[in-house]
């Protein structure tokens, strides 16, 4: 929404289920899930509001304490305030933020912009959606549930500081629609056909063997059917295949950028280059 002084204000919100048995570490990530998409937008979180679905019933209040102090801690962090919230009774905790943010309109970004000759920069590995499904069957190694919830708590906050220095064509943070799927709303918005290296992508530790041994969720199958016939794969194998579609939770940004403000990014090591934007209908190549 356009404000009067060149400014623009970002509203959003998520919330979801927990992915990990620590309560302050669930609060934790899901803030920095429900803060990305200002990030995404090239703006700044200014205030977060807490949403909350509880089974008092079940779960004592030192746990709730807990996952709000996860939560409030990553929206100090991120130099914003939490000014209050809702709460109802539930069956089934659920807990995110809605938040608000500000960006110059100079400085917004969009899915829409992605230019032919531009490079594909990703913040983030992937792979949270197979190794949180793994973990919940008691199946996922130590270094890797570590280094999914290292990625999923770390703010997108530098990755969009650093792009902010330069030009942004186009940019989407990487959450439920895998990183196929996201890169598909970049190239049907933007009227362009995206390139992604599949060995340049950057995968969490055991990521592949957890596709490979079957610990795959639900979107790994819808997100496919959103891309549809706009995909293709080459000869990608299976398991990376399914890596590729993966739902992430808290994911990094995917930008669209020029070839030398894509390198600056790479240098500052905030992201890695990972495929390219050609012109041609809107598709996404995997290869």
């Amino acid at each position: 929404m356009r404000l009067d002084d060149g400014r623009c204000l970002i509203q959003t919100l998520d919330f979801f289920t927990p992915i990990v048995d620590d309560a302050y570490t669930f609060g934790a990530i899901a803030a920095t899930n429900s803060l990305s998409d200002v990030y995404a937008m090239g703006g700044l979180p200014i205030t977060a509001m807490n949403i909350l679905c509880w089974p008092h019933h079940d779960l004592p209040p030192e746990l709730l304490a807990d996952m709000l102090r996860g939560g409030a801690d990553k929206v100090i962090e991120a130099g914003a305030l939490l000014v209050g919230g809702h709460s109802v009774t539930d069956n089934e905790l659920k807990f995110g933020l809605s938040v608000t943010g500000e960006v110059r309109e100079e400085g917004l970004w969009s899915n829409a912009g992605a230019r032919a000759g531009g490079v594909l920069v990703l913040t983030k590995a992937v792979g949270t959606g197979v190794l949180s499904t793994a973990l919940k069957r008691g199946e996922c190694p130590e270094e890797a549930e570590a280094a999914s919830v290292a990625g999923m708590l770390l703010l997108n906050r530098a990755a969009r500081d650093a792009a902010a220095e330069g030009v942004v064509h186009a940019c989407t943070d990487v959450t439920g629609n895998g990183l196929v799927g996201h890169a598909w709303e970049i190239a049907r918005a933007s009227g362009v056909r995206l390139v992604i290296e599949a060995a340049s992508v950057p995968l969490l530790p055991w990521a592949l063997e957890a596709a490979a041994a079957g610990h795959l969720t639900r979107g790994e199958k819808s997100n496919r059917r959103y891309v549809g016939e706009a995909l293709s794969w080459g000869d990608v194998a299976p398991a990376m295949q399914s890596v590729l579609v993966d739902p992430q939770t808290s994911g990094g940004l995917l930008f669209a950028l020029p070839a030398s403000d894509a390198a600056r990014l790479v240098a500052a090591g905030v992201g890695v280059a990972i495929g390219r934007v050609e012109a041609g209908a809107p598709s996404v190549a995997v290869v």
